[in-house]
């Protein structure tokens, strides 16, 4: 009697266990469903009330596709987001993984210090940079380029990932390179042969959260940016894709949905390091 009692709570826990991650699966599937299934839908089918809004109710159709590429600038504006995004996540890499290393080897409290004092930086809101930043911008003379923001975004990427980078360095033995500058090596090759080709995880997770914030990024794009064919993605899709009241939601579901299929397949194939990476910068730090 006991052993079935046993065996019915370890099933009922399973089923438990199973029932809470597929409910944790469909919540976080479904925004990319209901973007699929909106850029396949027609205009009448989107629109009737007495249609089912979860399924295709009439044949799907390719119109909001062609309104989006034919008729706006997508396929630049994809460019211009991963042009940006590719030479800030550079930028950010070559300052913050020395910087990261040099306050985690940092001794006594200065070096905490410092790096709590780096990360409150990335506290503070856009919406009270881009004044000063646009004043810099000016000067520069980079009004309505790209460059503007591969300028300014490191300003926000750059303090976060330095902090999260030296909680991670944090956790690597000082026994290894210690070792290694035995064996002959200098401080700086100990740090490039021995300590970054295992900071793999930490450093995908700078990659991976610089280019979602570059992706995501709204203010500083709208303020900087006024040619069409400058827009990130960001800013072009609902610029064109929202006039007044009218939203075309088809092309603006189709837009949303391929510019975060690339970040969600990099966030799924290294999901593993990242989270190793994301906990233990934040464990550490």
């Amino acid at each position: 009697m006991a052993a079935a009692e046993k065996t019915l709570r370890g099933r009922a826990a399973r089923g438990g266990h199973y029932g809470v991650i597929a409910l944790f699966t469909i919540f976080s599937a479904f925004p990319f469903y209901w973007m699929l299934i909106t850029t396949f839908k027609s205009t009448p089918d989107l629109l009737k009330r007495g249609n089912n809004p979860f399924i295709l109710n009439e044949a799907p159709t390719l119109e909001h596709l062609k309104v989006l590429f034919y008729d706006t600038l997508y396929g630049q504006w994809l460019w211009n987001t991963f042009f940006v995004g590719a030479i800030v996540v550079a930028i950010t890499l070559v300052l913050a993984v020395p910087a990261g290393y040099a306050l985690a080897r940092m001794m006594g409290p200065a070096g905490e210090k410092l790096g709590i004092a780096i990360f409150l930086t990335y506290l503070v809101p856009p919406t009270l940079l881009f004044i000063p930043m646009s004043r810099i911008i000016g000067d520069l003379g980079l009004q309505d380029s790209l460059w503007s923001l591969v300028l300014v975004y490191p300003s926000f990427t750059i303090p976060f990932s330095t902090w999260l980078l030296m909680g991670f360095f944090k956790a690597i033995p000082k026994d290894l390179e210690e070792a290694a500058m035995i064996d002959g090596l200098s401080r700086f090759g100990a740090f490039v042969k021995v300590v970054i080709p295992i900071s793999v995880a930490g450093i995908l997770t700078t990659v991976i959260f610089t280019l979602t914030l570059v992706m995501q990024e709204f203010v500083y794009a709208v303020t900087f940016i006024t040619a069409a064919r400058n827009f990130t993605v960001s800013v072009g899709v609902p610029t064109f894709l929202v006039h007044g009241d009218v939203y075309f939601w088809g092309s603006l579901m189709a837009g949303c949905f391929i510019s975060s299929v690339p970040v969600a397949l990099l966030y799924n194939f290294f999901v593993d390091r990242f989270i190793a990476g994301f906990t233990m910068g934040a464990v550490k730090g």
